[in-house]
């Protein structure tokens, strides 16, 4: 369900920044909730606890968010424009 929502804000969204704020959040977040579902399921039925899964969700929380915030860092210094109603090059784009 997270991944849908970061599709939708994908396709919504107008802005590089907006793009990359769904893009890391919604995203990471449903990665996460399926990684942590498989830990569980290994941990409630096999007794099995899974270094590989720990280390796949803490990996994937630290790198994730940290990505998405350099795209955003390098549009802001590249001088793309955050989308406002008045400016009109980004909303003929889309």
């Amino acid at each position: 369900m997270m991944a849908l929502i970061s599709t939708l804000g994908l396709v919504r969204f107008k802005d590089v920044y907006t793009r990359s704020h769904a893009a890391t959040k919604s995203s990471t977040l449903g990665v996460l909730l399926t990684l942590s579902g498989v830990f569980i399921y290994f941990m409630v039925n096999d007794n099995y606890f899974s270094v590989r899964l720990i280390l796949g969700i803490a990996f994937l929380y630290l790198t994730s968010p940290v990505a998405g915030h350099l795209i955003t860092r390098a549009a802001y210094h590249s001088g793309v424009k955050v989308y406002t109603k008045d400016n009109k090059e980004i909303e003929d784009l889309n």
